[in-house]
């Protein structure tokens, strides 16, 4: 290389502005770099024309030895003087690559050097500013730990003549979601359950992110227990497991389930209901046949007209109103059907049976039970 180099250099035997020549560096100073360019005397390049960025000292961008290629901008031989630039060099050739770095919408990678008002600086050859509202898809207070990490960046406006050049990483972070995304919707399907972490919470339900694409967990499906307002329920970050209920791929609308995840009221009432055991229960809805009763949280049994009252009755509303609490034998269970058969008749039978018992059980004097008793005795019979 360094061979080659030589004879290269050999060759020049005149410059003129504009020549771009190799040489080496044969000294540093504080503000200049000198170097042999295989010319009458050696060239001077200023700290100005070193890089596309401030450089404090000279030594921070070269060294005595190093191969340097430079542009020629101003040559004197009356005086001796031969000005050279090794930022023109280097603009020259990075303005072609990132030309078509953005005209192919290609990523390139570059190390922030340094955090200014209003964004960060890279040195691509050229002066590259990526603006605040770029760096991120959210918003940053501090860039401050940002110099010295190394970016994966787009050109989103050009122009040498102007030597503006302008970077978004932004815009890399959110073609890489759009991929995810379409990658998310692609694999989903009805049924499925699959973990996400909720991002927005509003007053109809939550969104949840399951991998780039958010998807909507109405109110009702936030559990199987009524809940006002879904903020009862979750808090934005939460990871969550939800089941995929419908997908539309071209809206990018997806209906999720928190509730389908988890075991539902009637997989449970096996375990704590039994058929022929008293419970005190909730009307929650009166109907022409009879009376819908909350036995358990979310769970609804049936007590027929005929098992509401011992006497007859017409309609339910003559003994029954919403939100009564009334003790309810259990006369069916199925579960899997999520039906069971209720009786408050039966229930009232029962209560006066148990306390006829405690009584005679208690009773000392001589006094027969239907002469206390005799009119709840002749309505067990």
């Amino acid at each position: 290389m360094v061979e080659e180099m030589k004879s290269e250099m050999a060759e020049v035997t005149s410059l003129n502005r504009g020549d771009i020549v190799k040489g080496k560096v044969t000294k540093v100073e504080d503000n200049q770099v000198l170097v042999d360019v295989n010319y009458k005397f050696d060239g001077v390049i200023p700290i100005s024309e070193l890089s596309s960025l401030h450089v404090d000292k000279a030594s921070d961008a070269l060294s005595e030895g190093d191969e340097v290629e430079v542009k020629v901008l101003r040559l004197n031989d009356e005086e001796d003087k031969l000005v050279l630039s090794k930022k023109a060099v280097d603009a020259d050739r990075a303005w072609d690559q990132l030309q078509e770095k953005f005209e192919n919408g290609n990523t390139l990678e570059a190390e922030v050097a340094d955090v200014v008002k209003g964004g960060l600086v890279v040195d691509l050859g050229v002066r590259g500013f990526i603006p605040a509202s770029l760096v991120e898809r959210h918003f940053v207070e501090d860039f401050s730990d940002y110099k010295g990490r190394t970016l994966t960046l787009k050109v989103v406006e050009i122009d040498p003549a102007k030597n503006k050049l302008i970077l978004s990483r932004k815009a890399v972070l959110d073609e890489e979601l759009d991929r995810k995304k379409d990658e998310t919707l692609d694999s989903l399907e009805t049924g499925q359950v699959i973990e996400g972490t909720v991002q927005r919470i509003t007053d109809f339900g939550a969104f949840v992110d399951i991998g780039g694409v958010d998807g909507l967990v109405h109110v009702s499906e936030l559990a199987w227990t009524r809940v006002e307002h879904p903020s009862e329920a979750l808090t934005e970050g939460d990871k969550v497991k939800v089941k995929v209920l419908k997908v539309d791929k071209e809206k990018e609308r997806i209906s999720l389930s928190i509730k389908e995840t988890l075991a539902g009221p009637w997989d449970q009432v096996s375990e704590v209901l039994k058929t022929g055991a008293i419970v005190k229960g909730k009307v929650k809805r009166l109907v022409s046949f009879g009376a819908f009763v909350e036995v358990h949280s979310g769970v609804e049994g049936l007590v027929h007209i005929s098992q509401i009252s011992r006497r007859h009755i017409a309609s339910p509303n003559e003994v029954l109103e919403e939100g009564q609490e009334v003790q309810v034998k259990i006369l069916d269970m199925q579960p899997e059907q999520k039906r069971i058969s209720l009786s408050i008749k039966e229930a009232e039978q029962e209560a006066d049976r148990q306390e006829l018992e405690n009584l005679d059980n208690n009773n000392g004097m001589n006094v027969t039970l239907g002469d206390v008793f005799g009119d709840k005795l002749r309505r067990l019979k």
